[in-house]
């Protein structure tokens, strides 16, 4: 039988999931890509621990960040070539000794070295994207993949409020070891509950990298999610890498931590994940991406309009960070439909694309607001969110398996 017959006979088997279950994958998101962003908070104390310079303490996040994006680029495309339950696990042992081996690092170097593989290793939490999509049945499969981004989202933004806390009440090492004693749990959770979803390809892990470039050029569907996502997340870096800059400027004059505080309105994206997937399922992941398309631009706007209003400003974080929301869940579901067998691979392309958006999208802001302030970073915003509504509503340049999706 086909391997993509066999993708289907099976996901035919599982029709319905527990709640236990989607919890499961949920949490799983959320502990797994937590412990790449529990150093952030507590780089201070690392820097007075260790006596760097703020240089060589803002390698060690950076150094993080960089795992994190190579583990997508190079262990989530894994998961189709081995079972994804037997890959949760192995690298959520490893995680673990990665965990404790930052928290003892006794200099710079070993740190930077457990922190690279806390990084490469915390793509873990992205695993269980594909799992979930295998699992859910297609009509519910854009709401539960959107539970389990809520978790992976909530991840982010928790374990920052947490690394701080406990870095502040009882040293930044701690934060570590709760982490590895936390993944160590998932670990366990995930062997007695997650079932195994046997390999979906064969042959080698060279020719499974070598065949991102063929979805790349092939899957015309693909390209087109990898643009418009891209697009939307250069928004998120153009936010978040200037927003203390305008914070401390006047009218406002607010410090450090009024910008952290906005951090808060990432939660209106995550409780807004399944809400946005269940639209997806209801009347299709275009619609509900180019209504996040809409949402980022409208908000961008209206921060221009009203610079000088908080409120406007609170309004305006909540309503992009729902719109990229809307974007990423239901471009999880179209790519995740592509292919069944290399939905590791497409989900792993899909968040590469979201992190390189990021980067040039924090590049763009820095140099709108050299030049314009803070209007010329929101006029960035609403470009950006516009390319992305012009780049949703044109069709695929070529036919592929998945024309439904694509229109």
């Amino acid at each position: 039988m086909p391997e993509a017959a066999q993708c289907e006979s099976r996901e035919e088997k599982a029709r319905s999931l527990a709640p236990a279950l989607i919890w499961l994958m949920a949490g799983g998101a959320g502990v797994g890509v937590a412990t790449v962003y529990y150093i952030q908070p507590v780089v201070p104390a690392v820097q007075a621990a260790f006596g760097l310079s703020s240089e060589q303490a803002s390698l060690v996040p950076a150094v993080s960040q960089a795992g994190y994006a190579a583990g997508m680029a190079l262990l989530a495309p894994l998961g189709d070539l081995i079972d994804r339950k037997r890959l949760i696990l192995a690298k959520s042992g490893l995680l673990v000794l990665a965990l404790l081996a930052t928290a003892v690092a006794p200099n710079l170097f070993l740190l930077l070295a457990a922190s690279l593989a806390v990084g490469l290793l915390g793509s873990v939490g992205q695993d269980f994207i594909p799992v979930s999509a295998h699992l859910a049945s297609p009509e519910n499969r854009g709401r539960t993949i959107g539970l389990v981004t809520t978790g992976l989202l909530s991840g982010i933004l928790l374990s920052r409020t947490l690394g701080g806390a406990v870095g502040e009440l009882f040293g930044w090492q701690a934060i570590y070891f709760i982490a590895a004693i936390l993944v160590a749990l998932l670990g366990l959770a995930v062997w007695r509950l997650l079932p195994r979803q046997p390999a979906f390809v064969s042959g080698t892990y060279g020719s499974l990298l070598a065949s991102l470039t063929t979805l790349v050029v092939h899957q015309s569907v693909l390209r087109k999610a990898l643009m418009t996502q891209a697009l939307l997340a250069s928004t998120l870096g153009a936010f978040w890498s200037t927003l203390a800059l305008m914070l401390a400027a006047p009218p406002f004059g607010l410090g450090a931590s009024a910008a952290g505080a906005f951090g808060l309105a990432g939660v209106a994206g995550a409780l807004g994940a399944p809400l946005f997937g269940g639209f997806a399922d209801r009347r299709g992941p275009m619609a509900a991406i180019r209504v996040g398309c809409l949402l980022v631009a409208a908000a961008f706007a209206l921060m221009a309009f009203e610079p000088q209003s908080m409120a406007a400003l609170i309004v305006g974080a909540v309503l992009f960070d729902l719109g990229v929301m809307a974007g990423l869940v239901s471009h999880q579901t179209i790519v995740t439909s592509i292919d069944p067998a290399a939905r590791s691979r497409l989900n792993g392309l899909l968040m590469t694309a979201a992190m390189i958006g990021m980067s040039l999208g924090a590049a763009a802001g820095g140099w709108a607001w050299s030049i314009a302030g803070w209007t010329g970073v929101c006029l960035t915003g609403v470009i950006a969110g516009l390319l992305a509504l012009l780049r949703s509503l044109l069709p695929p340049t070529i036919s592929t398996r998945s024309k439904e999706i694509a229109s």
